[in-house]
């Protein structure tokens, strides 16, 4: 996803919304979430939304501010040196 200059990863769980849809195997802990979200950050990821329950429309207008905050950020690095 990096080398295809993606910058936002939203990660979510699966959550059976009725009894009539498949099951959920196994919850991933926040705790895990918060792992996968620090490897995706060392991976270069600009913004990474990631919980158990993060949908990527629901703070989508935020989080996307967050990630031109943070490309504006990185371009000023960049030209700096």
């Amino acid at each position: 996803m990096r080398s295809a200059d993606i910058d936002f990863m939203t990660m979510g769980q699966y959550l059976q919304p009725t009894p009539k849809h498949a099951k959920v195997i196994d919850f991933v802990t926040p705790q895990a979430f918060d792992a996968y979200a620090q490897i995706a950050r060392a991976k270069g990821f600009l913004q990474v939304a990631s919980s158990p329950l993060t949908r990527s429309s629901y703070h989508a207008g935020d989080d996307f501010e967050r990630m031109r905050a943070a490309r504006e950020a990185q371009l000023a690095r960049v030209k700096a040196d």
